[in-house]
């Protein structure tokens, strides 16, 4: 088995090498279960020294010249060589207890044949780094949702390698809520196939608030409602999703 970690990364010089090394760290479970794994920072077109600290830190990195966040996931995923994708923002801090979760998940058995590969692919809920009420109750709304639909955050995915090439990847049309698709689209495969999505819970995904100092919440409220009235019209513009692209940091 080899699980391949995909990081993408557009401007993120100022907490890359802290989240790699956690990155780096939870791996250590793949060494633990006797997988072998790969470190994959998709450059996604940045102007700061965002790539020459992903190799600093011995990750292997890819270079996409169109900022978009499914294009990042899409050209890191085409350099893996693992039998697993598993995404992880650079924002992101996961824990050795949550890759261990991981692992666990991707062992469980088929009642029918008695193999591992049960599970097709997942997530994680999320905790974000900051105590501050609003963000928090948000997260914890969306960690609700998540459970309940078996749609897995942007920040944490997994899956097989075999089924993601069979989607094509991310919707290349969407500039934000691109994993939202990308599950419903896995979920169809899973009922085909007799297989299954998890949300992983135990040991959540440490994450930035930064959206949440760095843009109003009246912001994001105006995007929640523009993003309902068009009919998800917004989630096709970049211009529109600037909360995700104007590089603020």
């Amino acid at each position: 088995m080899k699980v391949s970690v995909i990081v993408p990364a557009f401007n993120e010089e100022q907490g890359l090498e802290e989240s790699l090394r956690s990155i780096r760290a939870a791996m250590g479970a793949f060494d633990r279960a006797g997988w072998r794994s790969e470190l994959i920072v998709c450059d996604n077109n940045s102007t700061d020294r965002t790539a020459a600290i992903a190799r600093a830190v011995g990750a292997e990195v890819v270079f996409e010249p169109v900022n978009q966040i499914s294009r990042a996931r899409n050209t890191g995923a085409a350099a893996a060589t693992g039998d697993w994708l598993l995404f992880v923002d650079a924002d992101s801090h996961p824990s050795p207890e949550l890759f261990a979760d991981v692992v666990r998940a991707l062992k469980q058995t088929t009642q029918q044949t008695g193999q591992e590969g049960r599970v097709l692919a997942g997530g994680s809920t999320v905790q974000l780094d900051t105590r501050e009420l609003a963000p928090t109750l948000a997260v914890a709304s969306w960690n609700l949702v998540s459970r309940a639909m078996k749609w897995a955050a942007g920040s944490f995915i997994f899956c097989d390698a075999a089924a993601f090439r069979e989607l094509g990847g991310f919707s290349l049309e969407l500039y934000a809520s691109e994993e939202i698709d990308f599950f419903r689209r896995l979920k169809r495969v899973a009922r085909r196939t007799g297989r299954t999505i998890v949300i992983l819970h135990a040991h959540p995904l440490v994450t930035s608030a930064r959206k949440a100092t760095l843009y109003t919440p009246r912001e994001a409220f105006s995007f929640m409602v523009r993003t309902i009235a068009t009919r998800g019209r917004t989630l096709r513009n970049p211009d529109d999703c600037y909360q995700w692209y104007d590089g603020r940091r």
